[in-house]
């Protein structure tokens, strides 16, 4: 772990608001090609974001779980930043509203007529049940 008196800024940013900006301990990102933890003075690299849980990390711990639905994350020497298609945090997710949500996909999928419209739908599948397993997870 980073030492207490070392924070890196990190930021999360969806098309419809700013849903993180400030000083953490570590952050980690589901990365494409996998997980990665970010801590203060990490080495500078750019990577696409898979869906899945931004975990951010004080004292040691998981603070906040944000879920993800994809995006791009960016890495310097001051901090990281997410931008990321849809963002939640886990707390303001509810259940019932992410099963109706994957119910829905489920259903575009089998009425889809074209290639597009199915890959729409088999993301959104994709999406949904990991929001509902990231749910699962707490």
């Amino acid at each position: 772990m980073a030492d207490a008196s070392e924070k890196l800024t990190f930021e999360l940013v969806s098309p419809e608001r700013l849903l993180v900006s400030e000083e953490v301990e570590m952050v980690v990102v589901p990365g494409r090609e996998g997980d990665f933890g970010v801590l203060p003075q990490h080495s500078p690299l750019i990577s696409t974001v898979r869906p899945g849980v931004i975990d951010i990390y004080r004292d040691g711990k998981i603070e906040k779980r944000i879920f993800v639905a994809g995006g791009f994350a960016e890495v310097n020497l001051e901090g990281c930043t997410v931008l990321a298609e849809e963002a939640l945090g886990l707390d303001e997710i509810d259940r019932a509203g992410a099963e109706e949500r994957l119910r829905h996909a489920e259903t575009c999928l089998k009425d889809a007529v074209d290639d597009a419209e199915r890959a729409a739908a088999e993301h959104n599948i994709e999406i949904a049940t990991l929001l509902l397993d990231a749910l699962a997870q707490g």
